[in-house]
């Protein structure tokens, strides 16, 4: 049966059969520690469930508008303001399905048949499906430790070619977790707006920082495209809950899009996350964050025991990009491996790297320090037998 060739360059997430086989293992009875998928083990925090739990209750279940709740947007606005010191128009803000929605419509605006994207290498998969949906080509730019695992203003000059129509970034990266500072996130903004191009970036990660103050390139430029989520951060993955802040003239028909795309974004999800962005939830979350910094340090001190510290800690997100060159240039092998004979699980960095991802793998620090502890433990046998 023939299928639409665009949908052959989709390749399929690893991570999520090895997810399988570590459910499987543990349903089996095994001990398995996961440090393989972008979820951290705390809860949606109680304000929000409350909230949540109100508008069921209130039977506040019908469609939103296509753009999202006023008050949501008018809400995300107000954080932006509070904690960026960018003043954001709420009309530009789209409440999304998910980073997922805001994505989709991004892509399907800005590329289409042609068009080329620069993103760095390595990065988040579907980055780079969604433009091949859409039918631009990408060009996967290597980065490394010596432009701090992002896509600096020197390599978008660099790799900038005439059917190049877009460049994305995501500060704090997923698999790296790096983030580029305001003067580098400004020169990238700068260099692509000499080029007549767009920016388009990825601050789904935003607000888990450690080493860095969370900032966002909206308070930089009013025309660079920015997708954000509720997943993170605010820590409520399973209620598929973002957005896509635009610049103005691109408002209206992304809203067109999102009317015949999805329609709307869930509302009780859109009613639960307004609770996000009150003083109780914030402790929470400031509180949570400081915990993932105290994982981060903890499984760096361990993995540095081991030889295997990366040369440049994450700044933000919660994952560790390790290259294991030194054992294996096989990564899904390696964690297949792991799995099999540690019950570790992690994800091979072939998921996230066109180019070296044989050689990474990526660690997500989401459980306690104990199990994070008791991993390089094991991680540390498993290696002795290499």
């Amino acid at each position: 049966m023939s299928w639409n060739s665009r949908v052959d360059r989709v390749a399929p997430f690893r991570v999520m059969s090895l997810l399988e086989a570590a459910q499987a293992r543990e349903a089996a009875g095994h001990d398995v520690i996961h440090l393989e998928v972008g979820e951290p083990d705390f809860a949606t925090p109680e304000p929000v469930v409350t909230a949540g739990q109100a508008a069921l209750a209130a039977g506040l279940t019908r469609y939103s508008p296509a753009a999202g709740l006023p008050a949501l947007r008018e809400a995300i606005a107000g954080h932006y303001a509070e904690h960026f010191g960018a003043e954001v128009d709420p009309r530009r803000i789209l409440v999304t399905p998910g980073a997922s929605g805001a994505l989709l419509l991004a892509s399907q605006l800005l590329v289409g048949s042609g068009d080329r994207v620069l993103m760095a290498d390595p990065n988040y998969p579907c980055n780079r499906h969604f433009m091949a949906l859409a039918g631009a080509e990408v060009d996967n730019v290597a980065v490394g430790p010596e432009s701090g695992w992002q896509l600096d203003a020197e390599l978008v000059e660099r790799h900038w070619g005439d059917a190049t129509r877009l460049a994305m970034l995501a500060t704090p990266s997923n698999p790296t977790g790096h983030m580029l500072d305001a003067s580098q996130l400004e020169a990238v903004a700068e260099a692509v707006a000499d080029r007549s191009g767009h920016l388009l970036v990825d601050e789904i990660y935003q607000g888990l920082s450690y080493d860095l103050e969370p900032l966002s390139v909206a308070s930089l430029s009013p025309d660079v495209f920015v997708v954000n989520s509720f997943s993170k951060y605010f820590g409520m993955t399973g209620w598929r809950l973002g957005w896509l802040l635009a610049p103005e003239a691109a408002v209206e028909p992304l809203t067109r899009l999102a009317q015949n795309v999805f329609l709307a974004a869930p509302t009780p999800a859109q009613h639960a996350a307004l609770a996000a962005f009150t003083p109780q939830c914030r402790e929470i979350l400031e509180g949570r964050r400081a915990e993932l910094g105290r994982r981060r340090d903890a499984l760096l001190s361990g993995l540095a025991r081991l030889g295997l510290a990366p040369s440049l800690p994450p700044q933000g997100a919660f994952y560790l990009w390790l290259d294991i060159s030194r054992y294996s240039h096989d990564s899904q092998a390696f964690c297949q491996r792991l799995l099999e004979e540690e019950n570790v699980a992690i994800t091979p960095g072939v998921d996230f790297a066109v180019t070296g991802g044989e050689r990474h793998v990526r660690i997500a620090f989401t459980t306690g320090i104990a199990r994070l502890e008791e991993a390089v433990s094991r991680l540390e046998r498993f290696l002795a037998r290499q």
